[in-house]
């Protein structure tokens, strides 16, 4: 049977999660009340906004009424894993839609663009609330290394978004960046959701060796992307001269040629955590 816990309201990552209820609810309201647009990045926009607000006050609801504690999966990691997906997502809105629909004069559209910074800023606060802290037993995906799958994770959908198969699907080259991306995004994707799910145990060797051994190949694969992906995508291509006011498939490329990058930083950083946590924090 649930039962009320008040005390869920009122711990400090219970107040944040009540305040991200709020700024994104204020965000999505400014922005709708503003008009409709079929623009895509208005969609991804809305989207973000609607779907942080639902899900946190889910959490919230779950909490309160202690249901959370019945599921079975892993909570801890659940509401972690969301709050490093939000803070993200929410920050890719809070730039993409200031550049394209807001204006000096726009009044509302500022406003929205002022609150989705805020719920930015109160989802990174809460993911250095519920992150591990050194010495503390938690999930795996609380840890550095498990909020650098999501983030992964979340770099290669933005590089899926901009993918076009007219242009990739020319250059065997291109074919094998996908590829690459595919690959890195599928074992994250599996890390996240076996974590979650309680899973880990079904790894056919011990987690953090799998872990290492993935994430140093994702470095390799990561660095021929790196090389190849700008090679096939700008040679003999410059920037067309329509594309200076409008945002165009050349753009494209250049955006994944920058989140491969970022990716790139992401797996090597990971990969030092995960050594560190194999050779060092194992033998301790």
């Amino acid at each position: 049977m649930a039962t009320l816990d008040f005390r869920t309201l009122t711990v400090p990552v219970g107040i944040v999660r009540i305040l991200e209820v709020v700024f994104t609810c204020i965000t999505f309201s400014l922005v709708a009340s503003v008009g409709h647009s079929t623009f895509s990045f208005w969609t991804w926009c809305m989207f973000t906004w609607c779907f942080c607000f639902c899900v946190t006050l889910v959490i919230l609801l779950l909490e309160f009424t202690t249901v959370s504690a019945k599921l079975p999966i892993s909570w801890d990691d659940f509401t972690t894993a969301f709050a490093m997906l939000a803070a993200l997502m929410v920050l890719a809105a809070s730039i993409i839609y200031p550049v394209f629909f807001t204006c000096s004069t726009c009044s509302r559209q500022i406003a929205a663009t002022v609150m989705s910074c805020l719920a930015f800023i109160l989802y990174a606060i809460e993911v250095g609330l519920t992150r591990a802290k050194p010495g503390e037993i938690s999930g795996f995906l609380s840890t550095v290394p498990g909020l650098l799958k999501v983030l992964e994770a979340f770099v290669a959908c933005i590089i899926f978004i901009c993918l076009d198969y007219n242009w990739f699907s020319r250059f065997p080259g291109l074919q094998w960046c996908v590829a690459v991306y595919s690959i890195c995004f599928i074992f994250a994707l599996l890390v996240i959701i076996f974590t979650i799910c309680r899973l880990l145990a079904l790894f056919p060797a011990p987690f953090d060796k799998v872990l290492t051994t993935c994430n140093v190949l994702a470095v390799l694969m990561y660095i021929t992307a790196v090389v190849i992906w700008p090679f096939y995508s700008f040679r003999n291509n410059p920037r067309p001269s329509l594309c200076k006011n409008l945002l165009c498939s050349w753009d494209n490329l250049a955006v994944i040629s920058f989140m491969t990058c970022v990716n790139l930083i992401a797996y090597i950083v990971d990969t030092v955590y995960s050594f560190r946590l194999v050779f060092f924090v194992s033998r301790t």
